[in-house]
């Protein structure tokens, strides 16, 4: 009896040590590999670099290529399945989910007015701010062509207008809060939000739109030096009130953002899209961390978390349900 114990014993043994080894091998089996492509957005850009390195730190078999090239980049390269996911800061169209487009919101952010720190009306601006009817003069029209026109004061400086060469969701969410497309923008055509923050900084008459990451210093989180926010006057008073003043600092700008302060547009929701729902495990996985733990790094990297609500209707519908 004894020595049949001994023996049942040692078959359990050897029963658990084969069964941890499948476990291990079955681990090691379903470990995330892989690699997946992105392109896309400036506007999201830093917020993926920066998912890209914390979900490389769990999964360091998985790599990440994250390229900018702008919104319009982001849908092309995703439709004709050159990347796994495009990256795009405007709403989908019609046509695009004709075409196969696939989409989930993962972050927000806004587009802000831009002007150069030395512009000789700056006071001014920044006590009065700029109107939609004004912008729609600056940037639609050109009936505004003197800064003397936007302060109520004679002022003898043209503005220099400056707006986006490619393909965008920054320049068609700052045309959508005029009411028009990007194609109706006026001024001069400046590729990148780096290259458009930088045609503004060397130009004391300058006048641009950029997004927040692109005005905002990610240590200081003030404005990056030889760039201010031109305030926008909201309610057409003339002058920027208490509620309206949200710029001095990225974490002002944010909360406005988060509390409907800063409306949209022009601010908006900004999308992960793929040809179809992504298959690849990898890719599903990636996203699923991103609308989950990926949302602990929104708020330090200068954007607005999506509503809790909002962020399971995306989790359901990658899931399929």
């Amino acid at each position: 009896m004894r020595k049949m114990r001994k023996i049942l014993s040692g078959l359990l043994l050897i029963s658990l040590v084969v069964g941890m080894g499948i476990q291990i091998s079955q681990a090691k089996e379903e470990e995330l590999k892989g690699t997946i492509t992105l392109s896309g957005a400036w506007a999201l850009y830093p917020m993926v670099v920066k998912w890209a390195e914390e979900f490389q730190k769990i999964h360091p078999k998985v790599r990440l290529d994250v390229g900018a090239g702008g919104a319009g980049k982001g849908m092309a390269d995703c439709l004709a399945k050159v990347v796994d996911i495009g990256m795009v800061s405007r709403e989908i169209y019609p046509e695009e989910i004709k075409k196969g487009a696939w989409w989930v919101s993962v972050t927000k952010d806004a587009v802000v007015p831009t002007i150069n720190e030395n512009s000789p009306a700056l006071k001014e601006l920044l006590a009065k701010g700029v109107t939609v009817e004004a912008c729609v003069g600056i940037w639609i029209t050109g009936k505004i062509e003197n800064w003397g026109d936007v302060i109520g004061r004679k002022v003898l400086h043209p503005i220099h207008v400056y707006t986006r060469s490619d393909a965008c969701g920054a320049a068609k969410t700052w045309a959508k809060y005029m009411g028009k497309k990007q194609e109706d923008l006026l001024g001069v055509g400046v590729y990148g939000d780096p290259g458009l923050a930088e045609a503004v900084r060397n130009d004391v008459l300058g006048i641009g739109f950029n997004n927040i990451n692109y005005v905002y210093d990610a240590k200081t989180k003030r404005q990056v030096k030889g760039i201010r926010v031109l305030p926008i006057d909201f309610n057409g008073n003339g002058q920027i009130d208490r509620d309206e003043d949200c710029y001095n600092t990225r974490d002002e700008i944010v909360q406005a953002i988060a509390t409907g302060k800063y409306p949209s547009p022009p601010a908006r929701d900004l999308h992960f899209v793929s040809k179809g729902k992504p298959e690849r495990k990898v890719v599903t996985e990636f996203i699923k961390w991103v609308l989950t733990l990926g949302q602990r790094y929104v708020p330090e990297s200068g954007y607005i978390n999506l509503t809790q609500e909002k962020l399971q209707e995306q989790r359901k519908k990658l899931e399929g349900e």
